[in-house]
């Protein structure tokens, strides 16, 4: 199991949009932990130029985060309204909005890719992927990592042949992981929902959702989890590729919100003009709606951006990716060896 050989518990998560580099992934997989590229909403060419990439700068293993295709039933009419009532913002900003289409994020390519570059982890996000799918990569040497937010999912990636699962808590930044576009959103913490999946699974979890510091990732050890994902928290290190905008948003305390206002999924960010104001009139319309508010995201007014951020996002400090991953590593331990020294 690929956990075993990692000398710190810590998975970097893969942040689509440019948040994972290259740079970021390496920096993690050298210092001990698991580094994960993004391949949402990038060709499976830039895919493979990545992986290329990261293997100059690393000998250690990593993963790559594939989006599983959206099957969700779209309400076109209410996807028409939205686009009528985003006009006001598309003048606003002088640009015109985006095509709303659907698309499955270049899925064969994908795997394809990760299939033939014999990627050490791959994990998928917005679905279970088809038992032949893992079948094929396990056959490549890859690992197969499923997202999960509920007990019903992890049953369902397990029984798929999944090796390992992310259990994400509502607490998260950037999309839910669900495998359905539907409400009600399942808003279960991490630690409640670490404890149904573990009643209901038996294999290695990774757990995600607001983890912030060492201790965090002591209680989710604690809790059952074999490893901690946090992705917020590597926003502001020098390697990530994040936004300006976005890394001064992140700063400051502030409130956050789960939203289909950006791109038609349930995702969570700071509160801002742009999530306020649509939040209640957005469809469950993915990628539709991504496609729709993308030049509106990209006309650089941090009011209009899609700035997704994790519960506890005002713990994010600058400090390189490394000493982050033996940091919150070594501040774990000790968290866990003082909990057992109160209770001894």
């Amino acid at each position: 199991m690929f956990l075993d050989e990692l000398r710190h518990p810590i998975v970097q998560a893969p942040m689509a949009g440019g948040g994972s580099t290259p740079a970021l992934v390496a920096a993690v997989s050298n210092a001990g932990g698991l580094g994960f590229l993004a391949a949402g909403y990038l060709t499976a060419d830039a895919v493979r130029e990545q992986i290329h990439a990261t293997r100059e700068l690393t000998d250690g293993p990593f993963g790559v985060n594939i989006f599983v295709p959206d099957t969700s039933r779209v309400d076109g009419p209410a996807l028409a309204r939205y686009r009528d009532r985003l006009a006001t913002e598309a003048r606003r900003y002088r640009v015109e909005l985006g095509e709303a289409f659907d698309d499955d994020d270049g899925w064969a390519g994908k795997l394809a890719v990760v299939r033939e570059e014999r990627v050490p982890v791959v994990s998928f996000t917005f679905g279970c992927p088809d038992p032949g799918v893992v079948v094929e990569l396990r056959d490549a040497g890859c690992a197969v990592v499923v997202t999960v937010t509920s007990a019903d999912e992890a049953v369902e990636a397990v029984a798929a042949g999944a090796d390992a699962l992310v259990v994400q808590g509502a607490e998260a930044g950037a999309h839910r992981g669900t495998f359905h576009n539907v409400d009600p959103i399942d808003d279960t913490g991490l630690l409640p929902l670490l404890r149904k999946v573990c009643t209901a699974v038996d294999v290695p979890l990774i757990a995600a959702g607001g983890l912030s510091a060492g201790a965090d990732v002591a209680a989710v050890l604690v809790a059952g989890a074999r490893a901690a994902q946090l992705g917020t928290m590597f926003l502001l290190c020098p390697e990530a590729g994040t936004n300006p905008l976005h890394r001064a948003a992140l700063r400051p305390a502030g409130r956050t919100a789960v939203t289909r206002a950006f791109t038609g999924r349930p995702a969570r960010g700071l509160v801002n003009r742009f999530l306020a104001e649509h939040s209640a009139a957005a469809p469950a319309a993915y990628p539709h709606v991504h496609h729709l508010t993308r030049p509106l995201r990209a006309a650089g007014d941090p009011e209009a951006m899609s700035l997704w951020a994790g519960q506890a996002h005002e713990f994010a400090r600058e400090v390189p990716a490394a000493s982050l991953v033996v940091t919150l590593a070594a501040d774990a331990r000790r968290a866990i060896d003082e909990a057992a020294r109160r209770f001894s």
